[in-house]
């Protein structure tokens, strides 16, 4: 009974091709983006998995108020180890202090390599588990050891054993390889970690870092932890959380609270809102998941359409088949046993679909996603995502046509009825609806993006590049280095800064200013440059002036930003002294002048204010790069030519590496261009899928309508009347899409928006490219098959019939 139902199935297929392919095809490319998109979202969800003990690592994080904003973050002072370790010992396995992560230069013999990496305590390598190639588990413990990734080792070594080697750190000091461990996959944290080294060598590298160990209000490490197997995270939260508060009165004011932060949510949920987690990424999941579930179900729409508007054909089949004996039962299980074998045969092409793009989707998503041939859990689903397909996009076709009368239908006086086109309709109508909204979140996250780009950044970021210098190798030779770029001809200007320009790496507080309010809690982001600041990056002065050789004095200067003299409040800012707010300090901070306000530079988000920023004279060689402005006169080929060779005269041991400033910048779009970039792929396959079944309907009025063409042609219709005529339906159904559509699709995309402080507006014209695209693509859509069916020769026409 099974094998006569899949051969008629089999046969009807074969026999209408047309809508064989439609229905197929759109299935197939509908479950190949969904299947793209689930193993996206998987890979998402999975983010971490590398390490097996994901569920009970954490980095403590705190929240600290400050004029009634609450700020979240991982940056922690290095005396609460102590405090954790004194009182809190027994809820945890690892207690693990860790710098941020830091390029270095690691030397063997004459191969020298530039890499990222931390200084963690020596539990780190046992609390994630790393997997190592060769060497021991424990390789922190001497003072003077170093593991490296297994790509590090092979730069450094080739196929020969690393392990027992010395390298030479920063071109200073002399460490050994104890192991190397696999690298860490990209979805998972950790990932550019090219390098371990012992916490005890890296507290020993500066004096700062020793003054640190009793400095409460010095926020300058992270912290990772594993719980105990018989806690939560909010059981040692709870312990936990006012350590910092009791520990030291002078953070008090600051309320500052510590908590654990799952390795389970880094990825997913890092974002806080005033001292509450608001979501993150998981909120990318969601949308993509829903779109998935719209472009598979506007492909079963296709199918349900079709198959009820083809319902005539099979009328009498349904009728000969019940006078025989046939049981509805029966009538519907046979006509899902079709949607399944249409369904199954789109499955395997879809399969194909993905293997075909998955190279392309990986590079637009920045993903190193494999086909799960081997996944079990994959296999099951897509076989539930087939029965789920058949049955949705079956069910109502088979109670449809298995409800024909087999009286009326055998005598020959079944219609379908006046109303039996409604449901499609509305089945089109719905997948308009879906498409416009597509359109319309598409172009305005384009917007939003390309508004960003276009916002000032309050320097030039063009012809700039910045070369990291974050080794003594380079102490003292600042002045120099100007001089001999500048002389070469590769740079017209050179300044040093202790951040890069495209981000902040110091927060400060602690000073006082005339007219400071009582209990205001001040937090600015703080950069040490050198003389040539403004001219090198082409910032704006706004008031005063820019640091000078000619004022020794200026090396107690400081610059402020626009949002600073604003945030501080300060009137007539030139002059005006900043202090250290410390009476009882010994050694405080000498007065700092004011001698200029400059324009704003986003050194962060660009979707965000930018932050209250000084800008003080470097007096103590605090240099992480040197910032070139490249010689506009050359090439940038030339120029960097040009500047490789004078930085190799001075420091052969040291490989030359730079970051063009305006590719930096460009990195804090990727994620929301990645974003854009899969929606409009997505939304492109919603919108084919969708007018791949408009193509079909139309192809069936067309097909139903062939006598009434024929007899109004004969009768003296123009082409233009009867195209009209075969259009007008489909035109209202998307005019209608579009006025359902578009309060939906602003509504979500307002929502959407509200997580970006610099925000674009939804302007109308947003709706009216939507709305005259989708009907565009709908006119030219049916009027492929309108035209070849009123250029038909009418006699043909009324022969048939």
């Amino acid at each position: 009974m099974i094998r006569n139902y899949f051969k008629i199935a089999l046969r009807n297929l074969l026999k209408n091709k047309i809508y064989s392919f439609i229905n197929i095809s759109g299935l197939a490319i509908g479950m190949a983006a969904t299947m793209l998109i689930g193993l996206w979202i998987y890979d998402e969800l999975n983010y971490n998995n590398y390490f097996e003990n994901n569920t009970t690592i954490a980095q403590v994080f705190q929240h600290e108020s400050a004029n009634n904003i609450i700020d979240t973050g991982p940056a922690i002072p290095r005396p609460l180890e102590f405090a954790l370790r004194e009182g809190y010992a027994d809820n945890f396995k690892h207690i693990i202090m860790s710098s941020w992560e830091q390029p270095r230069y690691i030397r063997f013999g004459e191969t020298n390599i530039y890499r990222r990496g931390n200084a963690m305590q020596e539990g780190a390598p046992e609390m994630l588990n790393l997997k190592i190639i060769e060497g021991i588990k424990d390789g922190l413990k001497d003072k003077n050891s170093i593991m490296l990734s297994e790509s590090s080792s092979k730069t450094l070594f080739g196929s020969t054993s690393a392990v027992g080697k010395i390298v030479k750190v920063n071109n200073q000091d002399d460490l050994i390889v104890t192991a190397v461990y696999e690298d860490i996959p990209d979805n998972n944290s950790f990932n550019d970690m090219d390098y371990l080294i012992p916490w005890e060598y890296y507290i020993t590298t500066q004096s700062w870092l020793q003054r640190a160990k009793t400095a409460w209000g010095n926020n300058s490490f992270q912290m990772f932890v594993q719980i105990n197997d018989n806690t939560s995270m909010e059981a040692v939260t709870s312990k936990i959380i006012d350590v910092k508060k009791n520990a030291s009165p002078e953070e008090a004011e600051f309320n500052p609270q510590i908590f654990l932060f799952p390795m389970k949510d880094w990825y997913l949920r890092g974002d806080f809102e005033n001292g509450v987690q608001s979501g993150g990424r998981i909120e990318n999941i969601w949308l993509f998941g829903i779109i998935g579930i719209f472009i598979l179900l506007l492909a079963c729409i296709n199918f349900v359409n079709l198959s009820t508007a083809r319902s005539e054909k099979r009328a009498i089949e349904v009728g000969i088949r019940k006078s025989i004996g046939s049981q509805r039962g029966q009538l519907i299980f046979q006509f899902l046993s079709e949607s399944f074998l249409v369904v199954f045969v789109a499955f395997l092409i879809a399969i194909g679909i993905v293997l075909l793009s998955l190279d392309g989707f990986n590079n637009l998503a920045s993903k190193a996603i494999v086909f799960p041939w081997t996944n079990t859990l994959f296999w099951v689903a897509s076989l539930i995502f087939i029965f789920l397909t058949a049955f949705l996009s079956g069910s109502y076709p088979a109670l449809y046509l298995s409800s024909f009368n087999p009286v009326t239908v055998l005598k020959g006086t079944f219609r379908v009825g006046r109303f039996a086109a409604l449901p499609r309709k509305i089945l089109v109508v719905t997948q308009f609806t879906v498409s416009i909204a597509l359109i319309i979140g598409t172009l305005v996250v384009m917007n939003q993006i390309q508004y960003s780009k276009e916002r000032p950044t309050g320097y030039d970021k063009e012809g700039l590049i910045q070369i990291p210098v974050m080794s003594s190798e380079f102490s003292g030779k600042a002045d120099i280095m100007r001089n001999q770029f500048i002389a070469s001809g590769g740079a017209v200007e050179m300044a040093t800064t202790s951040s890069p320009t495209t981000d902040v790496w110091s927060n400060r507080g602690g000073y006082t200013w005339e007219g400071k309010p009582v209990g205001f809690q001040e937090d600015l982001a703080y950069t040490d440059v050198s003389y040539e600041f403004i001219e090198a990056l082409g910032a704006k002065i706004i008031e005063g002036r820019g640091f000078s050789r000619d004022f020794p004095t200026d090396s107690l200067g400081v610059l402020l930003n626009k949002t600073a003299v604003e945030y501080m409040g300060i009137k007539n800012p030139i002059g005006k002294l900043i202090r250290d707010s410390d009476v009882d300090d010994p050694n405080p901070m000498p007065p700092l002048k004011i001698i200029g306000v400059i324009d704003d530079i986003i050194m962060q988000s660009p979707y965000s204010p930018v932050k209250q920023s000084m800008y003080a004279f470097d007096r103590f060689g605090n240099i992480s790069f040197y910032n070139l402005r490249l010689n506009p006169e050359n090439s940038v080929s030339d120029n960097l030519e040009i500047v490789e060779t004078v930085f190799k005269n001075n420091f052969p041991n040291v490989p030359f590496d730079y970051q063009f400033i305006d590719q930096e910048y460009a990195k804090k779009f990727r994620a929301e261009e990645r974003i854009s970039s899969l929606a409009k792929v997505f939304t492109m396959l919603a919108i084919f899928i969708s007018l791949l079944g408009l193509f079909g309907l139309a192809s069936f009025v067309a097909e139903q309508r062939t006598k009434e063409i024929g007899v109004r042609k004969i009768l003296g219709a123009s082409l233009a009347n009867l195209w009209i005529l075969l259009s007008k339906d489909f035109i209202k159904l998307v005019i209608i899409a579009l006025f359902i559509s578009a309060p939906i699709a602003y509504y979500f995309m307002s929502q959407w928006l509200q997580k970006f402080s610099y925000r674009t507006d939804i302007s109308w014209n947003i709706f009216l490219i939507a709305g005259s695209g989708a009907i565009i693509i709908t006119i030219i859509t049916i009027s492929i098959q309108a035209i070849k069916s009123v250029t038909a020769n009418p006699v043909d026409s009324l022969r048939t019939e």
